[in-house]
């Protein structure tokens, strides 16, 4: 699967980074820099890829109905000059589809093995990171940007 080339009428890609004020789980935020571990978390691609496909399932069905044209990829590493990237959405919102919209590639969502695994302490902040990424990055397709998705929490 290739990705939509960009033109100037093409939405620029949303990105899911790590926010150096929060840390890798369910309690509140910390507000100091998050710190690499010292090691990194082990995991294999097919369980991180395990934990990708269960947060999917995790979204409602009347969502995953409506979601159109739209795959999710699982990479180990970000490009180079966004190392701290966790996922990425590249594609058209749903909401700015029109007439237009027919015979492109599929949307691309990109979830990052690598810096999810650096950045969580334990497994259980690991399944919580792919869910919180997964939801962002199905979120952009389905038009919400990073503002809205910081305020209810999925940012």
């Amino acid at each position: 699967m290739g990705v939509k080339e960009s033109t100037s009428s093409t939405p620029a890609p949303h990105k899911r980074t790590r926010d150096p004020d929060r840390r890798c789980l369910r309690a509140p935020p910390i507000k100091r820099p998050v710190v690499d571990n010292g090691s990194v978390l082990e995991m294999t691609r097919d369980a991180f890829e395990e934990l990708v496909s269960e947060a999917l399932d995790k979204i409602p069905p009347e969502l995953t109905r409506v979601m159109d044209n739209v795959a999710v990829f699982v990479e180990g590493e970000p490009p180079a000059d966004d190392p701290e990237l966790l996922g990425l959405y590249e594609g058209t919102p749903l909401t700015e589809r029109g007439e237009w919209y027919a015979g492109v590639l599929p949307d691309r969502i990109t979830i990052y093995m690598g810096p999810t695994l650096r950045y969580c302490e334990t497994p259980e902040d690991v399944v919580h990171e792919v869910a919180v990424t997964v939801i962002h990055e199905v979120a952009h397709h389905f038009g919400i940007e990073d503002e809205r998705l910081h305020e209810l929490g999925w940012g």
